[in-house]
């Protein structure tokens, strides 16, 4: 037996265990990207390295074995910042986006790749469900949307970007052909919310209060719902029936609307502040208002509203929208609705998320903590080589962008909404929550930039798998999926390639990814421990 201390715990074990078994044995978990027990250890990531005090060195966990009297940290500063420079070494050489850069861009951080797919498929009621995830106005949005994300989108390299915002207005109209076009009104739960505006963001703070079971009066002083839209925006750019008809959904769910109603400061505090379980105010007003209107104080930087949390001086009153500054654009108050909303859910004691599809390394993020200001991605390649178009297009189809015939202000017929669709170049990881690169590197801070070189590898797909696709610009050469294939009988399997930097997995005598997995491939995909091998039509989101 081999005794031995793993932060200051006392650990006896068998000659020959591993330090990174010996302190699992204790409870101790060490992150790793390329082990997995019972297959051979030739430490790629460095990710699990540990530092030996006696010895003042650093050791790969996954592959020393314990001596007699080690004396182990697995959780010091110095630990953690040697993992984070593995870490960001893996990075400089890895090549993908973990996030398309149309969703990076889109001030809701809307899913688009994944409408995009369902869209493609003929799917828009799923479409629209991914939609109003994060939009909760996808029709009056799909008319008046600037489209950010139509400028950052891939595509555009080629030849024209991919018509985001139009497709996103044809979910709500392909769904309401369908008849399928109102959210089901959710059992309520006791709470009661005031919001005062019915613009973008007091109409998106309602939709998703109210699907989320809270009883919503919204307050507005004018004789209509809609603020700046209805009154700012001419009809020719969005017509009264789409706003009318987004509105009509809302208070389909439950909600009250007292129109007409000036909400001074004696009227909030009679009637608003003493009645509701919390306030949203999304009124337009700018903050420095608030001390006059409602007696709120700044705090000591002189600011009205915590921007992150949307709170401010009065318990249970928060503020979104132009309240907080003039929002150019309204998908970025659609966006900030949603987040006084989850920060209310929260105050009340109500917020219950439901996590995404738990994979290895998962990082247990959920459509709410995917907001705006909390977006994790780590890898981004930016524009596109031309020598790369073709590998995108091989998942794509090759044609210019879709004019649209639809009948209300050039919107897509189904047939074209779905041609359009198909023109999504996939240019997101498939892997983002089992992906260990992506998990790690946010938990250590790791930063990409640190070592990447002036030049970029080109990206390649192989895509002749009818499940899988490999993407070896993705591959950090751990070499599980060799030795997975070959455990599992593979007749070609897969090999490295190459000598120092060029080392790389590929398929020996020439073959394909189809001949090199057969029989493998499940095990194979679910073993990388990055999007290099990837299922091509298995979605981790949770839809």
């Amino acid at each position: 037996m081999v005794k031995l201390t793993i932060d200051q715990v006392p650990v006896e074990t068998l000659e020959g265990v591993t330090i990174m078994e010996a302190a699992a044995s204790v409870g101790i978990s060490i992150p790793s990207m390329c082990y997995k027990p019972g297959f051979s250890n030739h430490p790629s990531c460095m990710v699990c390295m540990v530092k030996e005090v006696n010895r003042d060195q650093f050791l790969p966990s996954c592959a020393m074995p314990v001596s007699e009297g080690m004396n182990i940290l697995t959780a010091s500063a110095e630990v953690a910042e040697a993992r984070k420079e593995a870490l960001e070494l893996l990075l400089s050489d890895h090549i993908g986006d973990c996030e398309a850069p149309c969703r990076l861009t889109c001030p809701a951080f809307m899913d688009i790749p994944l409408m995009n797919r369902l869209i493609a498929g003929g799917d828009f009621s799923r479409a629209l469900k991914i939609v109003r995830e994060e939009i909760a106005l996808p029709l009056i949005l799909g008319f008046i949307c600037p489209a950010p994300c139509e400028k950052a989108c891939k595509r555009k390299t080629i030849d024209s970007a991919v018509s985001i915002c139009l497709l996103k207005r044809s979910t709500v109209q392909q769904d309401e052909q369908a008849g399928n076009t109102f959210p089901a009104p959710a059992a309520t739960n006791g709470k009661q919310v005031a919001i005062i505006g019915t613009g973008p963001a007091g109409l998106a703070a309602a939709f998703y209060l109210l699907r989320s079971g809270h009883g919503c009066v919204l307050f507005d002083k004018t004789e209509k719902a809609g603020g700046t839209m209805r009154y700012g925006i001419p009809a020719e750019h969005l017509p009264e029936e789409v706003l009318d008809a987004e509105i009509g959904i809302i208070n389909h769910m439950g909600a009250e609307f007292r129109l007409n109603t000036t909400v001074d400061a004696e009227y909030f505090n009679a009637a608003v502040l003493p009645v509701f379980d919390a306030v949203i105010l999304a009124s337009g007003r700018q903050d420095s208002t608030l001390a006059e209107l409602f007696g709120i104080q700044p705090d000591a930087a002189g600011s009205f509203i915590d921007k992150k949390q949307f709170t401010t001086s009065l318990p249970g009153v928060f503020a979104c929208g132009n309240v907080i500054r003039e929002q150019r654009m309204a998908v970025q108050s659609v966006a900030q609705g949603k987040m006084a909303a989850l920060e209310v859910e929260k105050y009340l004691g109500t917020h219950h998320q439901q996590p995404m599809n738990e994979k290895p390394g998962n990082t247990a993020l959920t459509r709410g903590d995917m907001a705006p200001h909390k977006r994790s991605s780590v890898s981004v390649t930016g524009h596109l080589f031309e020598t790369e178009w073709q590998e995108y297009l091989k998942e794509s189809t090759r044609d210019d962008w879709v004019i649209p015939t639809g009948d209300v202000m050039g919107s897509f017929t189904r047939e074209e909404a779905i041609s359009e669709a198909k023109r999504c170049l996939h240019c997101d990881c498939r892997k983002p929550a089992s992906c260990k690169l992506r998990h790690y590197s946010d938990e250590y801070g790791a930063s990409r930039k640190r070592y990447a070189g002036p030049d970029r590898k080109g990206i390649t797909r192989s895509i002749e798998h009818e499940t899988v696709v490999y993407e070896k610009e993705k591959c950090i050469r751990c070499g599980l999926c060799v030795e997975f294939a070959e455990a599992k009988g593979e007749p070609i399997g897969l090999t490295f390639a190459g000598r120092g930097f060029d080392v790389h997995i590929t398929v020996p005598f020439g073959e394909t990814i189809r001949e090199a997995l057969t029989v493998a491939a499940t095990v194979c995909v679910e073993a990388c421990p990055t999007g290099a091998l990837a299922f091509r039509n298995q979605e981790e989101r949770d839809i």
